[in-house]
């Protein structure tokens, strides 16, 4: 990382330290190169919680390292505050990182020079309707009240696509609106809203709540069906998966859309920190999964298919066991 990204960085973390203690901050003094701020999502999502487990595993096993959990809105704003310094390691939708990466969508002003460090599991997207909302298919979601998610989450991201691919217009075929995972539940338990998108592991703590909550009656969606229109609109990026019926108490499996997410950080982070970053993974594999079970996906052989986000070339050295 460059001097004044660094500079940039200790700066913050000593301003927020400051502010808490109620004092004005001395001059950065390599605060920075101890702190490894890790962006995730939604407090109630997976993000949150497999991030956490990373970052205890980081800060108890990587000497000299400290890594600070920075709940966003999820995978394109992690990727936004990490092109403006403000985050180290970032949980992304692989969808939305290889955005990043082309210089696309909401990343048009300029490419993100992004570099993974590994796959370490697979979303499953949710398609969560009232159970008194009218709705058996996507389609129905036409005039609907209909949460996509925090603006710039992965959820938002796939949520519009698969929208598009039902044959609607998210702007103007529904009444769309853009809540954190916590607002979205409230609204559906309470009926103002009809039905919301959520991608994520398995199980996503604010679906096991709203669930479990007797004031909502809610039904899963498949999604298989849209896959052949997304698969078109967007070749080799989503693959097919099954919630599986014990995952939230369901009377059967769910058949649904899934997408990589990635650990990624910026290219210029130095090889053998994006090497140790990787090596962690598997080493301390336990740990992590006691965080959030979904870690117990992380697979060595396919974690190093990275896609369009190419290897940082420290996670290269680690798989190729150097």
């Amino acid at each position: 990382m460059t001097r004044p990204r660094l500079l940039r960085r200790a700066t913050a973390l000593l301003a927020a330290v400051a502010l808490a203690a109620g004092c004005a901050p001395d001059p950065p003094t390599g605060l920075r190169d101890s702190h490894l701020v890790l962006g995730t999502g939604n407090t109630s999502g997976v993000f949150y919680q497999v991030g956490g487990a990373y970052a205890d595993v980081i800060t108890t096993h990587l000497p000299g390292y400290e890594a600070i959990v920075a709940p966003t809105a999820g995978s394109a704003d992690n990727l936004l505050r990490m092109g403006r310094g403000d985050v180290d390691i970032s949980l992304t939708f692989a969808d939305v990182a290889a955005d990043a990466v082309r210089g696309r969508g909401a990343f048009a002003d300029g490419a993100q020079p992004l570099r993974a460090l590994a796959v370490v599991y697979h979303g499953y997207t949710h398609l969560v309707v009232r159970a008194d909302a009218g709705i058996k298919t996507p389609a129905d979601l036409r005039g609907k009240r209909v949460s996509t998610g925090t603006v710039n989450s992965g959820t938002e991201f796939l949520a519009l696509r698969l929208i598009r691919a039902a044959g609607l217009d998210p702007d103007r075929d529904i009444q769309r609106s853009s809540l954190s995972l916590a607002a979205t539940t409230r609204g559906l338990a309470d009926g103002t809203l009809d039905a919301t998108f959520w991608s994520g592991g398995l199980p996503t703590v604010g679906i096991t709540e709203l669930m479990s909550n007797p004031k909502a009656k809610m039904r899963f969606l498949p999604l298989d069906g849209l896959q052949p229109e997304l698969d078109r609109l967007y070749p080799a990026t989503y693959g097919t998966g099954r919630i599986p019926a014990s995952t939230y108490g369901l009377p059967g499996d769910i058949p649904t859309v899934t997408v990589g997410n990635l650990v990624v950080v910026e290219a210029d982070m130095p090889e053998t920190l994006a090497h140790d970053l990787t090596a962690l993974i598997f080493k301390y594999r336990q740990e992590l999964v006691n965080g959030h079970p979904e870690w117990g996906s992380t697979d060595r052989e396919a974690a190093g298919r990275t896609g369009v986000v190419p290897l940082h070339p420290g996670a290269q050295r680690f798989y190729q066991g150097r």
